[in-house]
């Protein structure tokens, strides 16, 4: 595959390809270029040429081109859907429903192409009101992360070619094969040449150049929050904009009055779903005394009814982890958690047969009573393996939930109404889902609290991360 720049597909300038390898297997998928800073200044050069016709361009037409662009999408659903399970490792149902979220949340904001608007304030002073303006920031970047590395582009380019952007993509090295696709289709889709570009390659050279380069006035970013300090840095050097979705290690609280049944569905797919892999994934789960062995049980029979398998295989319910690194991380985990007197109630290990030999499989994992301040107890588990504890009351749950430097997601079962509102009140977290499970809207606001992040995605307000605002004093002339 090769990148597009300036409406144009091309190689990188070192005329370098590398390899892109399926997880399930160890086999090639394909090769992507291996770009530099000098890709990147090309990028930047087109998205400048573009950019000031683009910001030109009504916001209605801007939103009804970005709609063509979703239409489009949805029309190679499927070719899009098996190169992403190919090279992320993700069952194919999942892709499926990957690319329809992206489709979504790129219609989203086309739709609200129509509805830009700024402020008028009358009566400022006398003979004087003002006016604000909202207009774009400029060149922008998105650097997207390798879970879901498709949907999590969409709330980036949505919300900044709307607002009048133009946008360089930076895909996260292991899986840039889909959104090199998607691209591509959202140009043949009528945006005009430069608007919207995408570069591959490491992220130490093509990361890092695009966070140092003066011209590019926005990072949106999601990943990991080591990786998300780094950004900080570096784009503070050039006071960038920055929207950081960080890591997240989501607590879910089970009081005694919950819907068991639900709340365990809920609990099995929040932290089982993409293999686990996921910043908003349920991560640690505090369950009431009076219901902890009945939730347990079922938890346990539900997990071990989950199967394992290549992503294009039939019948797979979890895919291989994305890298034998993750997957070691993970194993690390499990194991201090049950040196710290956790048990593993399901999984634990690696599965056994000839087909998982060349994959990075890990069996869904299910831990019982560990250290609080166990690994998996402060750390974020980026993989299938969930702790779970019991509490007293909703005052041990909280201050429990509330124990970790993360805050992107929690939730809360219960029939009290009480106990609803003071947990929503009080979880240190961007979102909190009640009596749900955690599926995000395009209509609210995400964004982290502590070390889970700056700034919002989705919503509205995804619109003003994009824009600046400009204030403008006009004086009647007599």
């Amino acid at each position: 595959m090769k990148m597009l720049i300036g409406g144009e597909l091309v190689a990188a300038e070192s005329k370098e390809e590398y390899p892109v390898y399926n997880p399930a297997n160890g086999e090639i998928v394909d090769t992507a270029p291996k770009g530099d800073a000098r890709d990147v200044q090309r990028a930047v050069d087109a998205a400048e040429r573009a950019f000031p016709k683009w910001w030109q361009t009504p916001g209605a037409k801007r939103g009804e081109l970005v709609g063509e662009g979703a239409r489009k999408i949805r029309e190679h659903e499927d070719e899009l859907a098996r190169i992403l399970t190919l090279e992320q490792g993700k069952p194919l149902m999942e892709s499926v429903r990957e690319i329809r979220r992206f489709v979504h949340t790129i219609k989203h904001y086309a739709g609200l192409g129509k509805n830009l608007r700024g402020g008028y304030v009358p009566n400022l002073d006398e003979g004087k009101y003002g006016i604000i303006l909202k207009r774009p920031i400029g060149v922008v970047a998105a650097i997207v992360p390798w879970n879901f590395p498709v949907s999590l582009m969409g709330n980036k380019i949505g919300p900044a070619l709307v607002a009048g952007n133009a946008v360089i993509v930076k895909p996260a090295s292991t899986t840039p094969l889909t959104d090199l696709r998607v691209i591509q289709l959202l140009n043949e889709a009528g945006l005009p040449p430069g608007v919207l570009n995408i570069i591959t390659g490491p992220g130490g050279t093509v990361g890092d150049a695009i966070l140092a380069h003066p011209k590019i006035r926005k990072i949106g970013f999601t990943g990991a929050t080591v990786t998300g300090r780094h950004v900080m840095e570096v784009a503070a050097q050039t006071i960038k904009r920055v929207t950081l979705e960080l890591g997240g290690s989501d607590p879910m609280i089970v009081c005694d009055d919950a819907n068991i049944d639900e709340a365990v569905s809920a609990a099995s797919v929040g932290r089982y779903y993409n293999c686990g892999q996921a910043c908003l994934a349920i991560k640690r789960v505090y369950v009431f005394d009076q219901v902890y062995e009945d939730f347990l049980d079922k938890l346990a029979a539900k997990v071990k009814k989950l199967r394992v398998g290549d992503g294009l295989a039939k019948g797979s319910m979890l895919g291989p982890m994305h890298t034998a690194y993750q997957r070691q991380e993970v194993e690390e985990q499990v194991a201090d958690a049950v040196k710290r007197g956790g048990k593993v109630l399901v999984g634990g290990t690696e599965p056994q047969g000839e087909e998982f030999k060349k994959g990075n499989y890990y069996l869904p994992t299910l831990i019982a009573d560990a250290d609080p301040k166990s690994r998996v107890g402060q750390e974020e588990v980026f993989g299938p393996a969930l702790p779970v504890w019991r509490v007293r009351d909703l005052d041990e749950a909280l201050a429990m939930a509330n124990d970790s430097i993360y805050g992107l997601g929690s939730s809360v079962w219960t029939r009290d109404l009480n106990k609803a509102n003071r947990a929503a009140e009080q979880l240190e977290a961007g979102y909190t889902w009640i009596n749900s499970q955690a599926i995000i809207y395009d209509e609210l606001p995400l964004g982290g609290f502590k070390q889970s992040g700056v700034g919002k995605e989705h919503g509205s307000e995804a619109l003003d991360y994009y824009s600046e605002t400009k204030a403008v004093v006009v004086g009647t002339v007599e």
